[in-house]
């Protein structure tokens, strides 16, 4: 390959704005890189406190004992967090009323609230993923357009215009499409996954929420049932 055709001499001597398209695309591609790693991360040390979680839930352990054994809330995550926004609601309205009913409603929205952060914490950052998945080939294909403006400019001044001239302006402008596309293709293929991964952990905090929802009501109805005898 000649040497004016190789991808670093047609980068350092693109124009300024091209250049700088350039640098952006790969800032962005940076970045999604740190993001992609550090989410993927997160989502992997949840899913294994999740299960640690759920295994020591349903072993039997009486549910006071497993509230006093969790962490302050602010170090607690998932499920575990979920469990104890719902039981310290539910501790906080058993002696205050009688009605069964607005305890439930307590402990609903208390665990509904920790659900919110919970997805809030999970879908960090995932939205920058979708901005450079959708923005990044239009950004190259800009920088494609203003380079092959420049090079019609460049060639209306020469009065010869041929395949050798004009091959280095084009090669020059496309390089910009080529990183658009190099940033926006694993952020679309890493944003998808780690969407669909934080749902479906999501979909698992809320089934383990409706569940701990219809234990608390047995107990209810249990202590109920005592209360009438």
């Amino acid at each position: 390959m000649n040497d004016s055709m190789s991808i670093p001499h047609l980068i350092m001597n693109a124009s300024g704005v091209v250049q700088f398209v350039m640098l952006l695309l790969i800032i962005a591609s940076v970045l999604s890189w740190v993001v992609i790693f550090q989410r993927s991360f997160v989502l992997r040390r949840a899913k294994r406190a999740h299960k640690d979680f759920e295994d020591r839930f349903w072993s039997g352990i009486d549910l006071n004992e497993l509230y006093r054994e969790t962490p302050a809330e602010q170090e607690t995550q998932g499920a575990e967090h979920v469990f104890r926004s719902g039981f310290r609601e539910f501790n906080r309205l058993l002696p205050k009323t009688r009605n069964p009913q607005s305890i439930l409603e307590g402990v609903q929205r208390s665990m509904r609230v920790a659900w919110s952060r919970e997805e809030e914490r999970l879908n960090l950052h995932l939205i920058f993923l979708a901005t450079v998945a959708s923005a990044s080939p239009y950004i190259g294909l800009f920088g494609t357009v203003w380079g092959i403006m420049g090079s019609f400019q460049s060639l209306s001044m020469t009065q010869q215009a041929t395949l050798a001239t004009v091959a280095p302006w084009i090669a020059e402008a496309l390089i910009a499409t080529a990183m658009g596309l190099f940033a926006a293709i694993p952020a679309v293929i890493f944003y998808n996954r780690l969407s669909a991964a934080s749902n479906k952990l999501l979909g698992k905090y809320e089934d383990f929420a409706e569940e701990f929802h219809s234990i608390l009501h047995r107990n209810l109805q249990g202590r109920g049932d005592q209360d009438a005898a």
